[in-house]
């Protein structure tokens, strides 16, 4: 059989929920190794170890949502399952990630190594922690259907700026997530969105636990922390194309490894992240049969399916269409969906 080509997707915070716990020794026994220094790195910071964390009795939202606990069990987990990925099926031709799954893709992509790529998690997810500025809520702009409805997109935006004019109220785009947008603001700005826009499905607008206001100007004191602590000297050329929050492409051999520190932990850090833009320029740049999704859980599917038919892919444009495609022809594939899975690692 020949082989397919793919794009992998990296997932962001919010993966690794209840039913992800013990995701690293049930489908990474084999990893010992890696894991250990993983685990040695946050012994060092005093930090509970990412082992101990994924082999807890019970899962905690208190303790495992935190960005310190979080970012790096997140971390292992998708770049544990990116080497997982049968290279006999699949030619990977490119690498992106939601938010903080830019992180994981530098190191699948071959521009950090495994153990750079885990410090730069592991610092950035404990300096969000520390300072917890803000916070983010998720409010879709899709129905059912995932066709956008007319205006629904703008009435967003006009509330966001509606709310920002108001003093000491802050609230803006953090992620454009396939049919969702993930806004960010301060406390004012979010209790003020929450309370004026329209209640969907009863679970929207969606505040989402542990999160700061990521990808907004408020974590511009987060990004001078770290840009102190991490050294460009980390960062080198990747080995594959990676598609980063704007949609910009760095070429293998090709780029200048101190423009990619600047970037990850400058505009990726305070700036509105645009994970539609990158898969639309993943999907038509490269043109892949496959998309796979790296795990920890299979939340991210969706936001790629929806980013995809925006985008208007192998000329789908709504939910049906997409199932009916993938019944016939898979074109995602979730890793952290047991039956998807065994597609990808044979």
């Amino acid at each position: 059989m020949a082989k397919q080509t793919a794009v992998v997707v990296a997932p962001g915070r919010g993966t690794y929920n209840k039913a992800e716990l013990g995701y690293l020794a049930r489908h990474h026994a084999d990893k010992a190794a890696m894991f250990a220094q993983f685990d040695a790195f946050r012994g060092q910071t005093g930090q509970e170890a990412v082992t101990a964390l994924d082999g807890a009795e019970r899962f905690s939202g208190a303790k495992h949502t935190r960005g310190d606990h979080a970012s790096p069990l997140i971390y292992a987990a998708a770049l544990a399952d990116y080497q997982a990925i049968d290279r006999d099926k699949f030619d990977i031709l490119a690498v992106t990630g939601n938010s903080m799954g830019w992180y994981i893709a530098l190191a699948c992509g071959g521009a950090l190594s495994p153990m750079g790529g885990f410090e730069v998690v592991n610092t950035m997810g404990t300096l969000m922690q520390e300072n917890l500025i803000g916070g983010q809520i998720i409010y879709p702009f899709v129905d059912d259907n995932w066709v956008e409805i007319p205006g629904s997109r703008n009435d967003v935006f006009a509330k966001c700026a509606d709310i920002s004019a108001r003093a000491d109220h802050i609230l803006g785009l953090s992620i454009d997530l396939g049919g969702m947008l993930v806004l960010a603001g301060n406390e004012a700005g979010l209790v003020a969105f929450e309370r004026e826009m329209p209640r969907l499905a009863d679970r929207f607008p969606m505040r989402l636990p542990n999160h700061a206001g990521f990808h907004t100007h408020l974590q511009k004191p987060v990004a001078e922390q770290g840009r102190a602590r991490l050294g460009a000297g980390l960062f080198g050329q990747p080995d594959v194309s990676l598609i980063d929050g704007r949609g910009a492409i760095w070429a293998p051999k090709a780029g200048n490894s101190q423009a990619l520190w600047d970037y990850t932990l400058g505009h990726q850090v305070y700036e509105p992240y645009d994970f539609t833009a990158a898969i639309r320029v993943a999907a038509r740049e490269f043109m892949p049969d496959v998309f796979i999704v790296l795990g920890p859980g299979g939340t991210l599917g969706g936001a790629v399916a929806q980013s995809l038919l925006s985008a208007n892919w192998r000329d789908m444009s709504d939910k049906a269409g997409f199932q009916a495609e993938q019944a016939q022809t898979p074109r995602l594939l979730s890793m952290g969906r047991e039956d998807q899975r065994a597609l990808v690692t044979g």
